[in-house]
């Protein structure tokens, strides 16, 4: 009992420094929920008249983007919350908090939790936008919404954490992540779906994991209306591939904390 409770302690003070830090810095709400929403008006409103998706029948540019946009406050909050690994361990609290008799794996836990709650939170703000597009949500379709997002974010978390801690500047962090977060999000089907796109990025859409936690959110959301999500991949197994992600990227920043000296 005393060895859970010392484990849980730290995770819980990981979590709750992650979230305090983020609403103290006004300027990160904004930038999480505000560039996301207005990139969704813009493109919906630039596609509306000129882009069908195709597949995807009596279902506006708009509403298509909306589960993508979803995706996106999950990829850029989660991925961006990690960025503090790289801060602290310039300023010395990450050295700090490893000395401590903590296991590496609750530490780096509490990390990914903490930036998996963040990104979760915006989400949930952006999935009650839902019925404004036509987006219908019942208790059963926000619940399922909620799993993928949880299990998505975990994952982007983890993916920010292999990356965290691995550089040392926020310039080399942001670099690298540039080169990952557009491309993911772009081929995930959440500008536009895979049907009718050549070969090649046809493949790449089934080997970016992202393309599956988005595909549950978008099943999650059309429950009632299963036509509207088009062909994208089935609720269940969209869902077990987005916990393999999760855990095998959990797994990977592991081993990465584990074998990289601070």
């Amino acid at each position: 009992m005393a060895a859970a409770e010392s484990t849980l302690l730290p995770i819980a003070s990981l979590v709750r420094r992650e979230i305090i830090r983020f609403v103290r810095q006004r300027s990160r709400i904004v930038g999480a929920f505000v560039q996301p929403l207005l990139f969704w008006l813009f493109i919906g409103m630039g596609f509306r008249a000129s882009f069908q998706p195709a597949g995807v029948a009596g279902v506006q540019y708009a509403e298509y983007a909306y589960p993508g946009i979803i995706a996106m406050v999950l990829l850029f909050t989660a991925i961006f919350s990690t960025i503090s690994v790289v801060e602290d361990r310039r300023q010395g609290f990450l050295q700090g908090v490893l000395v401590a008799p903590v296991p590496r794996w609750a530490i780096l836990f509490g990390q990914a939790l903490g930036c998996t709650l963040l990104a979760v939170m915006q989400g949930a703000l952006f999935l009650c936008l839902g019925p404004l597009v036509g987006a219908g949500l019942s208790l059963e379709s926000v619940l399922a919404a909620g799993v993928a997002m949880v299990l998505l974010a975990l994952g982007l978390s983890s993916l920010g954490l292999i990356i965290a801690w691995r550089v040392d500047s926020t310039q080399a962090f942001h670099g690298l992540m540039n080169l990952f977060l557009l491309p993911m999000w772009l081929l995930s089907g959440a500008v536009f779906p895979a049907s009718g796109v050549p070969t090649v990025l046809a493949w790449l859409m089934r080997l970016n994991p992202m393309t599956y936690g988005l595909a549950a959110i978008r099943r999650a959301i059309y429950f009632a209306t299963p036509e509207k999500a088009g062909a994208a991949p089935g609720f269940t197994f969209s869902l077990a591939v987005t916990l393999a992600f999760s855990f095998i990227a959990f797994a990977i920043a592991l081993r990465t904390a584990k074998s990289r000296p601070v």
